[in-house]
């Protein structure tokens, strides 16, 4: 329930339903993949942060019209989750819409990052919908357009990368830029497949954890309260931290993420009451060129694990073990969903200590007005206890020719937050 205070803040909302501009056609289906399934459990929540210049001399409708045609291109994002005789989810590519959300902000951008408490308020900014319990009435995608934009994807969709090229798309429609015709991809077909018979059981995979049975309303069931927070990395800090694995600049370096992987993995270890993590997931963009404008989760997944302690391990170490000893777990993933018919109510994110790399996505890529956003973070939902690293892209205007800092963004549980937070501080000066 929002608090009376929380009313001041943002008021005036108001919420529709924007669908695509042409009929998509009768009997339109996408089957969501294994890979798909397998992270439907899991929520993208965006948030882009814009000066006042971006939607200067904008009405509503300026606004939404250009969203008829962005989501001709899309328009699997408008439809409705069904099921088949089997009970395996598929889309329903039916025109439903995604909903549209327009709020009024009492507060300046400048104003409002100043607020201390992130996380409580972001969540004013950013629509936090999820899946059921009734999936014909689900949207997939929710957009708030208010002092910022906010974004809540359902990860069945597609990755990150996914959600990020999606909006973006939106910024070169808004700009009247023609957009490549409506997709037609391998996944769309006009009846649901069958899934075949189960296969011999094996063991689930490392980077998978077993859930619920949720039915239809898509939650994780967490025993926990998660929190999450944010800081910065400067190009200086980068180097610093860096110099710490590997000595002094000129001798070989350690890739950055890996580094913030060791390093994180290392402190988590030793301010965490109970047993080490012993193994890690590692979610990274795929190497090979994505098709432009086909979502799905085409993310690696990995799993790495330590045979020995972390605690007295030295950063390098457990950096090096990041890139060398790193297995690939997607074969497995999707044999466990396949053996079950599409069933499995699975998480990935925190099902083991999960780092997800961030900082090839195009997170700056969205414009307005030719304004491009002054801040942009990325969370998710329905992370385990294991918690969730995301390192970002910085915002553009940081270290040189007007990039070089990161943002790292941590979902723990609550009560591993302070001694989280002071352990950063105190090892590596970047909390």
């Amino acid at each position: 329930m929002v608090s009376p205070k929380e009313e001041t803040l943002i008021y005036g909302t108001k919420v529709s339903t924007v669908c695509p501009g042409t009929f998509t056609g009768q009997d339109i289906n996408q089957e969501p993949t294994n890979m798909d399934l397998a992270m439907k459990l899991h929520y993208l929540r965006g948030i882009y942060y814009f000066k006042s210049q971006a939607m200067d001399g904008l009405t509503t409708m300026d606004i939404k019209e250009p969203m008829f045609s962005w989501f001709n291109r899309f328009y699997a994002t408008s439809g409705r989750l069904r099921r088949t005789e089997s009970g395996r989810p598929y889309i329903k590519c039916n025109d439903c819409g995604a909903r549209f959300i327009e709020a009024h902000c009492a507060k300046t951008l400048e104003e409002w990052l100043e607020i201390k408490d992130e996380e409580a308020h972001e969540k004013l900014l950013v629509p936090h919908h999820v899946i059921g319990p009734e999936l014909a009435f689900s949207p997939l995608v929710s957009a708030v357009v208010g002092v910022s934009v906010g974004l809540s994807w359902a990860h069945i969709l597609g990755d990150a990368f996914s959600a990020v090229e999606f909006m973006n798309e939106w910024g070169h429609a808004m700009a009247a830029q023609q957009l490549a015709k409506p997709l037609k991809s391998a996944q769309i077909n006009t009846k649901p497949k069958t899934s075949p018979s189960p296969t011999t059981p094996t063991n689930d995979p490392l980077s998978t954890k077993r859930v619920g049975p949720v039915g239809d309303h898509w939650v994780y069931p967490n025993s926990c309260k998660m929190e999450t927070f944010s800081f910065n990395l400067t190009a200086t800090q980068i180097t610093h931290l860096q110099s710490k694995l590997c000595g002094p600049v000129g001798t070989k370096q350690i890739p950055l993420f890996e580094s913030i992987c060791a390093l994180i993995w290392k402190i988590v270890a030793q301010t965490r009451n109970g047993p080490e993590p012993k193994v890690v997931t590692i979610c990274k963009s795929d190497s090979s060129p994505r098709k432009n404008g086909i979502l799905g989760n085409d993310q690696v997944i990995k799993t790495v694990e330590a045979h020995f302690s972390v605690m007295e391990a030295h950063p390098k170490e457990l950096a090096e073990l990041v890139i060398n000893q790193a297995l690939d777990e997607r074969p497995k993933i999707e044999d466990v969903v396949k053996r079950d018919n599409g069933l499995s109510d699975l998480i990935v994110y925190g099902a083991n200590l999960t780092f997800v790399d961030l900082e090839g996505a195009d997170l700056y890529g969205l414009e307005f007005n030719g304004q491009k956003p002054t801040y942009v973070g990325y969370k998710v939902d329905g992370v385990g206890e294991e918690g969730l690293v995301l390192v970002l892209p910085g915002p553009k205007n940081e270290g040189k020719n007007g990039s070089g800092g990161k943002v790292v963004t941590i979902i723990v549980p609550e009560n591993q937050v302070v001694k989280l937070k002071s352990e950063l501080k105190r090892e590596f000066s970047i909390a």
